[in-house]
């Protein structure tokens, strides 16, 4: 039987998520246009997104008027990105990133170089996270937008938004966040976190592809250009007809990610808990970033003297990986792992696990044993590890 432990790239879609769907689908749902204004059937598709606004507002202490919809976060973090550096470019030309972002943001930063922008990418910690301190020696008067994830879809690390978005509040300098990996992780309130800008994703919490959200904040009021240009929805922000029941979908998926966090932050927990102390019973097993405060649905780890493309191969039915989704046609190393200065090596060799609702305590017990038996066997094919002169084993 399939393990499925790559819940960064994506999730399943939860079944109760799956009957809202369907209900706004055929001529007997709520199928209609919701600009339609002039019958039932735009007016009820209208309601239903109006619903599932406040939904996912909920989730992130916002407003529901603060909330438009996306086909998902990499065009929320484009129209964040590039819609308020335009806007403010006649206040300046800096933005400031990290190395570590998602390539969402560090192409369309690329982008906005090309267009005369000046971007500074900072370096992280040894332990892959950003430190308010780096933001703050970045900073200069042309700063206009800072741009950051809040966790790592790679390494699950968990950046200080709240320290963050606290000092770009007192710069005056527009906050962006790309929240796809936190949402439903970790807690998210845009008031106490002091972000101006969140970019959310609905199908990294079992909710369907193709949608998403930007939060834009109304108070102090954060002004983007459009990217997106036609019929004036969404505020004028993000033209194009407005998929119901996607958005539907995507309401229910973050009403059930606030009704059941607690549960399913315990559950996880446990499985990664679980599948870490497996991984003990290997010698010299590193899990990347372990020093760092991490979600514990993601855990990327480095198996010593162990081929990443192989293990994975061996791995048969378990689908696990080796980075992010959205790098797949690249054969880099990973660029995360290697801003964190780990060797190219173990850069490339590292696998990325990760869990979620729908993960058992029976498939981490299969993990495990699978794990085990195919990194002694590719060790003993292994010349380095022949000739190595072992160490305890060592877990960090």
């Amino acid at each position: 039987m399939a393990i499925y432990l790559d819940y960064a790239a994506t999730s399943p879609v939860d079944e109760r998520v799956v009957d809202k769907i369907l209900a706004c689908l055929t001529l007997d749902g709520v199928f209609g246009n919701p600009a339609s204004n002039s019958h039932q059937y735009g007016w009820d598709a209208e309601n239903k997104i109006t619903i599932a606004r406040q939904k996912v507002a909920d989730l992130i202490a916002a407003s529901p008027r603060e909330i438009i919809w996306t086909s998902g976060a990499t065009e929320s973090n484009n129209l964040a990105i590039k819609g308020s550096a335009f806007f403010n470019e006649n206040k300046g030309k800096h933005i400031i990133t990290a190395k570590t972002e998602h390539k969402a943001v560090l192409d369309t930063c690329a982008f906005l170089q090309k267009q005369g922008f000046d971007i500074t990418y900072l370096d992280p910690y040894e332990d892959g996270s950003i430190s308010p301190e780096s933001i703050k020696d970045a900073v200069r008067d042309d700063t206009i937008l800072i741009s950051l994830m809040y966790v790592n879809n790679e390494t699950g690390i968990i950046n200080d938004i709240a320290k963050i978005g606290a000092f770009a509040r007192e710069q005056n300098i527009v906050f962006h966040v790309d929240g796809a990996q936190a949402v439903g992780k970790t807690p998210i309130d845009v008031e106490v976190d002091k972000i101006d800008l969140l970019s959310l994703a609905s199908h990294k919490v079992y909710g369907p592809k193709g949608i998403g959200a930007l939060y834009i904040r109304r108070k102090p009021r954060v002004r983007l250009l459009a990217q997106i240009h036609g019929g004036g929805h969404e505020r004028g922000y993000r033209s194009g007809t407005l998929p119901t029941h996607q958005i539907v979908g995507m309401g229910v998926a973050y009403e059930l990610a606030k009704a059941d966090f607690n549960k399913d932050r315990a559950h996880i927990k446990a499985l990664s808990n679980q599948l870490l102390e497996g991984f003990k019973e290997l010698p010299e097993v590193y899990l990347n970033g372990c020093n760092a405060n991490r979600v514990d649905n993601i855990m990327n780890v480095y198996f010593a003297d162990v081929d990443g493309e192989a293990l994975m191969r061996s791995l048969k039915g378990i689908a696990v990986s080796s980075g992010s989704a959205c790098t797949f046609a690249s054969i880099d190393p990973s660029y995360v792992l290697q801003s964190m200065g780990l060797t190219d090596e173990r850069a490339s060799d590292s696998i990325r696990f990760s869990l979620g609702r729908m993960t058992t305590a029976d498939d981490i017990k299969e993990t495990i044993a699978v794990v085990k038996r195919s990194v002694i066997k590719l060790r003993e094919l292994s010349p380095a590890w022949a000739s190595r002169i072992l160490e305890p084993k060592v877990f960090s």
